[in-house]
């Protein structure tokens, strides 16, 4: 079972994309080459600056453990919901704009950063990936009936296997048909996101923050009480 939205799947699903793209790249812009929403690509990067000596491993090295701490946080939250036959979705985004609201505002109060080891840098990531960390869990909770929203690499691969197998009339092509047209607009909406990111971060920094934060609260607020299959 997964929740509904007001707006419906895919602006849902694409608008949520669109938040991972845009929150991601402008951590790994401005915080020394930090993925706050697919966090397990740090892991090559931690690699990489062991191997390399580069800068921002430790800010890379802590958002990990707090990645999961928030995780771990915003799940227990729906299961206590849950078992007292109260919907969580509402609550759980509208924490996600808390903690997106907190990124902006320890940002905008502690940039410009002068290193990678900048105490302020270091609790600017860690509400990042917090704030990350919720749209993940909400993702295989309450929101499990879609794609995943924050990594790209199998929605683009399932594109491209059902754009030739339409090409090729081969198989259920309404069936193919049917998910080109959910996950090609979630697969531009990250793509939009990340161009957005860069652009607002280069021009008003983090105060571009504000985009995402709308909406995900817009979201929030669109939750649907009742449960639908998924």
């Amino acid at each position: 079972m997964t929740k509904d939205t007001s707006l419906g799947p895919v602006p849902t699903m694409s608008l949520l994309a669109f938040t991972s793209g845009f929150v991601d790249t402008l951590s790994f812009v401005a915080l020394f080459g930090l993925f706050a929403a697919h966090v397990t690509g740090n892991f090559v990067l931690i690699a990489t600056s062991l191997a390399e000596f580069r800068h921002g491993l430790w800010i890379k090295l802590l958002v990990v453990p707090m990645f999961v701490v928030a995780a771990v946080l915003t799940r227990f939250y729906i299961i206590r919901r849950e078992r007292y036959e109260r919907d969580a979705a509402a609550h759980v985004m509208l924490g996600q704009v808390a903690l997106l609201a907190a990124f902006m505002v320890a940002a905008v109060y502690h940039s410009p950063f002068d290193h990678h080891e900048d105490p302020g840098a270091f609790l600017t990531a860690m509400l990042a990936a917090s704030a990350m960390a919720i749209q993940n869990t909400a993702a295989r909770t309450f929101l499990s009936g879609l794609p995943p929203t924050t990594v790209m690499t199998g929605n683009l691969i399932q594109v491209i296997v059902d754009m030739v197998d339409i090409a090729h009339g081969h198989g259920n092509l309404g069936a193919k048909r049917a998910r080109l047209a959910k996950l090609g607009p979630m697969l531009l909406s990250f793509i939009a996101g990340t161009l957005l990111g860069a652009v607002g971060y280069v021009t008003v920094g983090f105060y571009s923050l504000i985009i995402p934060i709308v909406t995900v609260a817009w979201l929030a607020l669109r939750i649907r009480p009742h449960s639908v299959p998924a």
